[in-house]
Formats: structure tokens, C-alpha cells, sequence
């Protein structure tokens, strides 16, 4: 079976990030869980399927045509066969997505299709649950975070180099709460594995964090 490295942690934390520079570095496949939800949300909208229809979600969940295309500038997430990155970032499907990643049943029908992309030479997964819930015998279990306020920071310099006007102690805010319901959830809380490597990284450059992750990675599967 191919060999698996989670990175898992709270928003913000800069898990997309580094998942992609170490799947680039070691040559694996990538998967996005939180894309996994965006690209059902964005399904959901298209066939007018609303969050509380969960027969209709899982028949989404069942036939979605999802794919990472690993580039040198980025990854492109392609759900049926076409590029959409822009659909899953609008704020509409992000709010959407929440809702149905709060389903149970959902939550269950998506486990074979993150499972599926575990594929030679390997997979490097980042989410929530991947150490955890999703690929519980990974390789290499990676828990990253960082301080609210460093992420908060790091998020408000993103949003405003976009253009967007954003109050930093309403994104400090929305943080804490955000990780208040990730930590509580009843269903695949965000916890690290006990077996997982904890990086806190805000006071680490995205190399040093790399740089971190592939020697444990060397040293685990070895």
C-alpha cells in the first residue's frame, strides 16, 4: 500500500501550504480535504441541493469527479474534469461547505473517496481528521499549528494584499471560535494523533517547517 503523510491542524495554520511544498518535494499525490467539502458544496449549488437534503449530498458524494493537479506554481483542484478553483473559494460555498462538513452521513460517504487518492508513490493529505480518522495507519503524522494571533496575522496580510477590507480583531475572533468548534465537534475533532509530530510554527519560516516535516518523514520511512 502507498505510503501516506498527514499534516493536520486549525485553520490557518498554513497546513495547504506546506502540504504542497512537501508533496512537490517528495514527488507524491496531494489531497485538499477542505477542498474535498468545497468541491460538494459547489456540486450541491450546481443541482440545486440544499444542506438539508442528505440523501442528495450523499449521491454527490457517490459520482463527484475530483482531482489535484500538482504544478510548479500551485496545485489546480479539477472537479469534472475542469479547473475550479475559483468556484470553491467564493464565500457561498465556503459557508456551505461548513455546514455539510457538520454531517455525519457526509462526512462518512467522503472516507472512500479522500481514501482514494492514497496511490503510488504516496500520498501527502492535509484537513482536520487525516491522522486521525482518515488514514489513522499513515506513515507519517504531522500536527501543525501555530498561535491564534500569528494566524490571525498571517490571514489578515493575506486579505489585505487581495484587496479585501478586514478588521484583524474580528479575524482574532472568528479564529478562537472557530477553533472553540473544531476542538468540541462530536464528529472527527481536530486533535493530534497521539502518535503525530507537533510543529508549532509561529515563530518558523514555511523552509524551516518543510525542512522539519521531511526529516521526520526521512526518519519514518526509512
Amino acid at each position: 500500500m502507498a505510503p501516506v503523510l498527514t499534516i493536520d491542524g486549525p485553520s490557518g495554520a498554513g497546513k495547504g501550504t506546506i502540504a504542497l511544498k512537501v508533496a512537490q518535494a517528495l514527488g507524491w499525490n496531494l489531497l485538499d480535504s477542505g477542498a474535498v467539502y468545497r468541491a460538494v458544496a459547489a456540486s450541491a449549488f450546481d443541482h440545486q441541493i440544499g444542506p438539508e437534503d442528505v440523501d442528495g449530498l450523499l449521491l454527490l458524494c457517490r459520482d463527484i469527479d475530483l482531482s489535484f493537479k500538482l504544478k510548479p506554481e500551485g496545485v489546480d483542484v479539477l472537479l469534472n474534469g475542469e479547473s475550479a478553483d475559483a468556484r470553491i473559494r467564493r464565500e457561498e460555498v465556503a459557508v456551505m461547505s461548513s455546514r455539510i462538513a457538520s454531517l455525519p452521513p457526509v462526512r462518512s460517504a467522503l472516507l472512500t473517496l479522500q481514501r482514494s487518492f492514497r496511490r503510488p508513490p504516496g500520498l501527502v493529505a492535509d484537513g482536520r481528521d487525516m491522522g486521525t480518522v482518515v488514514f489513522p495507519d499513515a506513515d507519517c503524522k504531522i500536527f501543525l499549528t501555530a498561535s491564534v494571533e500569528e494566524r490571525a496575522r498571517r490571514r489578515f496580510e493575506q486579505l489585505k494584499q487581495s484587496g479585501k477590507d478586514v478588521i484583524f480583531d474580528r479575524l482574532f475572533q472568528d479564529l478562537q471560535e472557530r477553533d472553540r468548534r473544531d476542538r468540541e465537534r462530536a464528529v472527527s475533532p481536530t486533535v493530534a494523533a497521539q502518535d503525530a509530530v507537533e510543529i508549532d510554527s509561529t515563530t518558523l519560516t514555511i523552509d524551516e517547517v518543510v525542512a522539519i516535516i521531511m526529516n521526520s518523514a526521512a526518519a519514518r520511512l526509512s
